[in-house]
C-alpha cells in the first residue's frame, strides 16, 4: 500500500519549465483510501497536464471512463460514461492554503504535490446525481421492479371524466384548442 500512497505524488522541483504529462489508470482500489463505495466498478483514465512556470504551476485534469453504478429507479447495474475537466493553479507563499476552489497555495519549501484528492473529486463530480439506467429512459429495460412500479401507478384521470358531468363551455374551449 505504501507504493499506492506515493503513486499519485508529482515531484515538480526537478522538472523544467513547460508542459509535462502524467497518466493514471483509476480502478476500484483507488477509492478504498477515500472509503467511497457508491459504485460497483470503476475504469477511468486520468490525464494530467502540468504546465510549470517560473512562479506557479498550472494543472489540467482530464478524466474519461466508465463507472458501473446501480440505477436509482430499477436498482439494475449499468455502465455510466463519465467525463470531467478540472483546472488547478498552484502558487507559492508563506503557508499552505486551499481555501479557494481552483487555487492552491503551497509553502516555498514544498517540492511535490499529491494529486490523488483532485482526481477523486473530479471523478465523483462527474457522476450524475440521479442515476438512471438508459433502458429505463428509453423503455427497453425489463425489470421486475419496473413492473411492480407500473402496477402501483395511479389510474389515469381519463377514466373518471366519463362519470363527471362536464360544463359545455369547457367542451367548446377544448374544441378551440384542438383545432
Amino acid at each position: 500500500m505504501m507504493e499506492e500512497k506515493n503513486a499519485y505524488t508529482i515531484k515538480f522541483v526537478g522538472l523544467k519549465e513547460g508542459k509535462h504529462q502524467f497518466d493514471y489508470h483509476i480502478k476500484d482500489e483507488f477509492f478504498e483510501f477515500f472509503e467511497y463505495d457508491d459504485f460497483n466498478t470503476a475504469d477511468v483514465k486520468a490525464n494530467i497536464e502540468l504546465n510549470k512556470k517560473a512562479n506557479m504551476l498550472e494543472f489540467t485534469f482530464d478524466l474519461t471512463g466508465v463507472m458501473n453504478l446501480d440505477c436509482d429507479v430499477s436498482t439494475e447495474a449499468y455502465d455510466q460514461k463519465i467525463q470531467n475537466r478540472l483546472e488547478l493553479v498552484v502558487k507559492f507563499g508563506e503557508e499552505y492554503n486551499d481555501d479557494h476552489e481552483d487555487v492552491l497555495i503551497l509553502p516555498w519549501s514544498e517540492y511535490e504535490i499529491d494529486v490523488k484528492q483532485y482526481i477523486y473529486e473530479a471523478i465523483v463530480l462527474a457522476i450524475p446525481q440521479k442515476r438512471i439506467h438508459p433502458g429505463v429512459e428509453d423503455g427497453t429495460l425489463n425489470s421486475e421492479i419496473l413492473d411492480r412500479l407500473e402496477d402501483y401507478q395511479p389510474e389515469a384521470e381519463n377514466d373518471n371524466k366519463d362519470e363527471e358531468e362536464i360544463d359545455p363551455r369547457w367542451e367548446d374551449l377544448k374544441k378551440l384548442l384542438n383545432e
